[in-house]
Order: C-alpha cells, then sequence, then structure tokens
C-alpha cells in the first residue's frame, strides 16, 4: 500500500538550490567609460521575501583600489555614460506614458572610495519606452530607439496611443506577416531610431533637445530588429550612424536578410547608403573604428538560415570597398571591436563550448570588393586571448587594454581586463612568441563571490566513488544550439547536480561552436543523426561512470530538446530505459509548426521546405513525433508557456492529450504569462519545483510513495 508525503527540494547550506539560483545577483553587459579607469555594471537581485527585483548599478574601478560604488535604482532603468564622470540615467514618469533622463555626477575621492551626487534632471521623452542609447560626444548628440506610429513622430505617440486603445474595437487585423512575434501580437508601431541633441556646455551645465529626429523616417526600414535587436543593431561615430535592418521588399516572416547601411550625417538628413553587398543573408553587429572611416560586421551567406557562419566583414568607407576577413576560418563570430588604431581587430566567437576572445590583424584594404581577398596565414588564423567560459561586452580601451564581461558554469559575468595588447599585436605573426607573451586576464569584479560561499560550483563526481546518482541527459534546444562554459539562469546543471542527478550534457550533431559542418548536418535530419550522437554519448557516460545508476535514469530537454523527448517517447529501440521525462516547449506535430510557427523561414531550411512541399512531406513523414505516440509509454512531465509563439501552446497540449488517451502517467503545467522561456521569478521556482517532484516521483528512493504537490 502506497503512503503519501509531501515532496519538498533539498536544502542546505552547502546546497545550490532553485531559489539560490534565482535570488543570485545578475550582472549586466559592463562598459566602461571613455578615459577607461571605470566600469559600469548594470545589477539585479531578486528577493522572495519581498517579491520584488532590487537593481542598482554597480561603479568600479579599473586601474586603482578604489572601492565599489552601489548606485541604487528605485524604479529601475537604462543607464549609460555620458563622459568621464557623468552617467545618465532613464527614469519611467510616474504616469508611465513619459519617462525623465538625469544626470549622476561621479567623484573618486583621496580616501579611494568612488561616490556619486544626487540626480539632475537632463531632459524628457513623450514616451516610456525609449531605450538602446548611444551618445556621440563629440556631436553633442544622443541616438535611441523607440517605438512610433506610421507618421515616425515620436511627440504624437501619447495622442496616437489614445486614439488606437479608444478605437472601439480589440480586433486586429492582418494582411502581412509578421502578425506575431515570438511573444508578441504585432500592432501598430515600429522600432527606429531617433536623435535629439544633449551637449556640456563651457559653464559644466548640460543642454537637452526639444526636437527628436527620426532618422529613419521615410525609409522603409526599421531598427533595432524585433525581437532581440538591440544596441548591438546600430553604431555611431562622431558624425554618422550605421545600422542593421531587414530587407524591406521581402516578406520578414521567410527570410533572414539584412542590409547594413549608414544613413544621414548627426548634423543633417541625407538617403541612407547601403554598405552590404546584396548578396549576402543576415547581418549583426555592426561597429565603427576610432577613426570613423571603417566599419565592420557580422554577415551570413544564406538567406532563411540563421545559424549560417557568420563572417567579419569590413567596410572601407573612404576607398568603397568591402572584403571579408574570416571567410576561411570555420567558427561563428559574434560581437566585434576595433583597436584604438585600426590596426587589429577583436571578436568573441564559440569555439568547442566556450565563447572565447579572439584577434586579427587588419589587412590593407584590397583594391575592389571581395569575399575571398588573397591574404596571408596571419590574416586569417585567430588567436584566442580567452579559453574558458563565455565572453561578452567586449570593449577596447585606451592604452592597449580592453574589458569584457565573462560568465562560465562556475558563476554569473565578472569583469576582467586584458593589459599591454600593444605587445601582443607586435608579436602576432610569431605564435610561439605570441603564446609566450600573452597577457593575462585580470579579474576586476566579484559578484557573487559571497553569495557562493560553501557551494561548490560545479560540483562532480569522484570517480571510485561507490554511491550511485539518478542520471539525468540534457538535451539542449536550437536545434543549433550548444551546452557550454555558461551561466544560466533557466537549466543550470549546477541546480540539478546538487539536487543529487549526475547531469550528462552533450553536444550533438547540430550543436555550434565544433565547425559549421555538424551545425548544418541536422538540417532535413531532426530525427537522424542527433539519436545516433545521444546513444553514443549516454553509452559512454553509463561505461565511464559507475555512479550513474542507469536503472534510475531520466531525461529533460526544451525546444528542439523538447521534440528530442517526444521522439525518444516514440523509439523505445534506442534503449535509452529513461524512467521520466520533461519535454518543455518541445515540438509535438512538426507539420503544424510549419504553419504556426512565427519565423517560418527556420521551420523551411530545416525541414526541406513548406510543409506541403515534396521534400518537406518525406522528410515530415520520416521525423514527425506525431507519427509514433502509438509507442509511447514513459511518464512525461509537459510543459509550455501559453506566449510562446516559436512553439504554440497547443503542441504541449496536444502531447498532454495524447499520453492521457494511451494511459501513460503526465502532468500539464501551463504559464500563461510566458513565452518560450520562463522568466518571472516565481514561475522559475515553480518549473524547477515541478520538473524535481517529476523526477523524485519515478526515481526516488522512497518506492510506492505518492506526491501530495
Amino acid at each position: 500500500m502506497s503512503t503519501i508525503r509531501e515532496f519538498r527540494l533539498k536544502t542546505g547550506s552547502d546546497r545550490f538550490t532553485p531559489k539560490d539560483l534565482i535570488q543570485l545577483p545578475r550582472p549586466g553587459a559592463s562598459t566602461a567609460n571613455a578615459a577607461g579607469d571605470l566600469v559600469l555594471v548594470p545589477l539585479s537581485k531578486y528577493s522572495f521575501a519581498e517579491k520584488k527585483n532590487h537593481k542598482s548599478l554597480f561603479i568600479a574601478s579599473l586601474e586603482s583600489a578604489v572601492q565599489q560604488h552601489e548606485v541604487p535604482l528605485a524604479h529601475g532603468g537604462e543607464a549609460f555614460w555620458l563622459d568621464d564622470r557623468t552617467i545618465a540615467h532613464l527614469v519611467a514618469d510616474d504616469d508611465s506614458k513619459t519617462s525623465s533622463l538625469y544626470a549622476l555626477s561621479i567623484h573618486l575621492t583621496e580616501t579611494l572610495n568612488v561616490t556619486s551626487d544626487p540626480p539632475v534632471l537632463l531632459g524628457k521623452f513623450p514616451t516610456a519606452s525609449p531605450s538602446c542609447f548611444r551618445y556621440a560626444a563629440k556631436a553633442g548628440v544622443l541616438v535611441f530607439a523607440d517605438n512610433v506610429y506610421e507618421d515616425g513622430d515620436l511627440t504624437k505617440v501619447p495622442e496616437n496611443d489614445h486614439q488606437w486603445q479608444e478605437r472601439g474595437t480589440t480586433a486586429l487585423v492582418y494582411d502581412d506577416t509578421y502578425e506575431r512575434h515570438w511573444d508578441t501580437w504585432t500592432g501598430p508601431k515600429r522600432p527606429s531610431l531617433f536623435t535629439v541633441k544633449l551637449f556640456k556646455d563651457a559653464e559644466g551645465s548640460w543642454h537637452f533637445g526639444d526636437s527628436f529626429i527620426n532618422v529613419l523616417h521615410g525609409t522603409g526600414h526599421y531598427s533595432p530588429v524585433e525581437p532581440f535587436g538591440g544596441t548591438n543593431d546600430y553604431a555611431v561615430s562622431d558624425e554618422y550612424i550605421v545600422y542593421t535592418t531587414k530587407e524591406p521588399e521581402l516578406p520578414e516572416a521567410w527570410h533572414t536578410k539584412q542590409n547594413v547601411r549608414t544613413p544621414s550625417p548627426l548634423r543633417r538628413q541625407q538617403k541612407p547608403r547601403e554598405l552590404t553587398s546584396g548578396k549576402h543573408a543576415a547581418t549583426h553587429n555592426p561597429v565603427f573604428n576610432a577613426q570613423g572611416d571603417k566599419v565592420a560586421w557580422t554577415e551570413l551567406d544564406e538567406d532563411g538560415y540563421e545559424s549560417d557562419r557568420a563572417k567579419v566583414v569590413i567596410y572601407d568607407l573612404k576607398k568603397d570597398v568591402r572584403y571579408t576577413l574570416t571567410q576561411s576560418w570555420d567558427r561563428s563570430v559574434d560581437e566585434l571591436a576595433f583597436s584604438e588604431d585600426s590596426t587589429f581587430i577583436y571578436f568573441t566567437a564559440g569555439d568547442h563550448a566556450r565563447t572565447k576572445l579572439f584577434c586579427l590583424p587588419i589587412p590593407e584594404t584590397p583594391n575592389k570588393s571581395t569575399t575571398h581577398p588573397s591574404l596571408p596565414p596571419s590574416y586569417t588564423t585567430p588567436k584566442a586571448l580567452t579559453n574558458s567560459g563565455a565572453v561578452t561586452a567586449l570593449q577596447v580601451l585606451p592604452k592597449g587594454r580592453l574589458i569584457y564581461s565573462r560568465s562560465s558554469l562556475q558563476g554569473p559575468n565578472d569583469v576582467f581586463i586584458i593589459r599591454g595588447l600593444h605587445g601582443t599585436q607586435a608579436d602576432f605573426s610569431n605564435v610561439q612568441d605570441y603564446v609566450e607573451k600573452m597577457p593575462q586576464p585580470e579579474q576586476i569584479t566579484w559578484f557573487t563571490e559571497k553569495a557562493l560561499v560553501g557551494k561548490t560550483l560545479p560540483i562532480w563526481v569522484e570517480e571510485g566513488e561507490e554511491k550511485k546518482w539518478p542520471g539525468l541527459l540534457f538535451i539542449h534546444g536550437g536545434p543549433q544550439g550548444v551546452w557550454d562554459d555558461r551561466w544560466s539562469t533557466r537549466w543550470n546543471p549546477n541546480v540539478f547536480a546538487h539536487q543529487g542527478y549526475f547531469v550528462v550534457a552533450i553536444n550533438p550533431t547540430g550543436s555550434t561552436t565544433f565547425g559549421q559542418n555538424l551545425t548544418d548536418a541536422i538540417a532535413k535530419d531532426w530525427g537522424g543523426k542527433p539519436f545516433v550522437d545521444l546513444q553514443k554519448g549516454w553509452r559512454y557516460a553509463l561505461d565511464k561512470y559507475p555512479e550513474i545508476d542507469p536503472d534510475r535514469a531520466v531525461a529533460a530537454g526544451a525546444s528542439w530538446g523538447g521534440y528530442a523527448i517526444n521522439w525518444i517517447q516514440g523509439h523505445p529501440e534506442y534503449g535509452f530505459n529513461f524512467k521520466a521525462l520533461v519535454c518543455h516547449d518541445g515540438v509535438f506535430d512538426a507539420t503544424y509548426n510549419g504553419y504556426s510557427t512565427d519565423e517560418l523561414f527556420f521551420f523551411n531550411h530545416d525541414w526541406g521546405g513548406r510543409p506541403w512541399d515534396k521534400e518537406a512531406k518525406e522528410v515530415l513523414e520520416k521525423f514527425n513525433p506525431i507519427n509514433y505516440v502509438d509507442k509511447w509509454s514513459t511518464p512525461q512531465l509537459v510543459i509550455h508557456g501559453s506566449k510562446d509563439y516559436r512553439l504554440p501552446e497547443t503542441d504541449g497540449i496536444g502531447a498532454f492529450h495524447a499520453l492521457k488517451q494511451r494511459g501513460v502517467a503526465t502532468r500539464l503545467v501551463i504559464f500563461p504569462d510566458e513565452n518560450h522561456w520562463v522568466l518571472n521569478h516565481g514561475n522559475s521556482l515553480k518549473w524547477h519545483h515541478e520538473v524535481f517532484r517529476w523526477f523524485d516521483l519515478y526515481v526516488g528512493k522512497d518506492e510506492g510513495v505518492q506526491l501530495r504537490n
């Protein structure tokens, strides 16, 4: 006879629990001032006791023993540098319809402390939604993004909002895709870039202009590119703006092509000029060099394929010549930054499950534009400056320095600095000298050190240990994704290990950072090669680590990982012998997904065409999980967000209904206010509770026990 008990998560001072994860400080991307002596880091920290997310700014010195200074932000808001000792801070006004920009003056005292003056109002915006600020100090111009109606007039947004809200209906009518995107139904407003005058006079007083100029009005262009575009979609020099935008003549939902354009100078208007060739696909992360005569960006070749290899393209504005720098390098580049003198370019790229910082010398500009310049090896073989963790927010500083943020499996972002890069550049052609003289990064901040005292991260099983642990197979999403040396606030293997699971995270066919061939190989083969890899990887783990109990094994995955869970359900011949499964926002009916997903280009690429096309129909018949429901038998927890428009919630509901009608143990958890991810702090705790409860029910030590909650 079974007994009933209440499920509780394992806790203790030495355990890293889901609550610890959620309440751990979350540092944002670092930005240094122009002088390079102070760095600004936004920080958020959630309190379950107060049910509140506390936000603040941390200011740290890069070159002295000055103690870090924290500026609490009671109302949150974006912050950025105006000059070496002034931070601008945007605050939404009490009416939640407008916003104000304040200046915070920073001081370095003789006692090695950083202090800040009370905020001073600079000016007001007619909306509550300006964001993505970049300040062109020499021009005295602030550039920002905001959403406007078709008239492009920022000052009329409040009036247009009122008319839209009072239109007398809630109907949304569409003639084109996207009708909805990621987690939002498309409305009448689109993002654009604006400028407003902002300068300091000779007496040190700041002046904020009263005219907001929409630099993209009349072009048909929208930037930043939704849904995830931000300041990385545009850059400013002393005179110009450069931005990336979707090709306006192409249907957005089944094309990924983005053009890089430079619009009017900051002080006058002029028709934007396209810098891209036209024979390209998506473009990202445009940046200027310090001299303002070169622009670099990352560029993909195949339209409709968001995981194609991202290459570095450099455009010489004086010579009107563009060329591809990393054509022969088999890695995808992300963020970019020129060296001070523009002789080098620094960038991040995924490499063997780490996001490393690399550098390359910049060759002399070719005589004509080319995607395949003839370059010696020293210009085509990037050298790594880091070898662990995940590097983001790289920024070149004066005097041969560079800062970046880095997270890892050991903790969230901290700020690091590398000095002496001039010497490194001089030795670049000699690989051995380069390796020996490579500057070592220095850590500047330790945001989570105190919070993690006594908790081992990551936690490893000691070889020879007699105790056996339930095995957990993590299956990542994408499918063009990766399990890497990076901190995660959602699928964090440390949390699962501290709850007593031996976590196995495999990067099968389709994964990134191991070369483009492996990434590309999953197309039209979702249920094929990846599962050969997962079977071999799982068997390898069981053979190598006898500490894993194969009779108490479970698996979990989200997105494509959720597809993988549904696919494993229908293929018992794989022999995983999992006792329980968790599917988060996974594909149940791939054919339906080809019609219902927001970004149609993704399905069309990965499945060989539109759902009714001949090749796609053949692939769907072979690899659609719904065709194998008659073999489903493993207890499965199904989780889905109602605002997930990438994989609509009916996929989760359909899987739940199939399991129920087959008499297979199942549970459905719906988050009505979540998208493809679970972001709300309370929902995150509930997510972890449900997942661990489900696993405990089937591989916990108490046999014959029913869980009450």
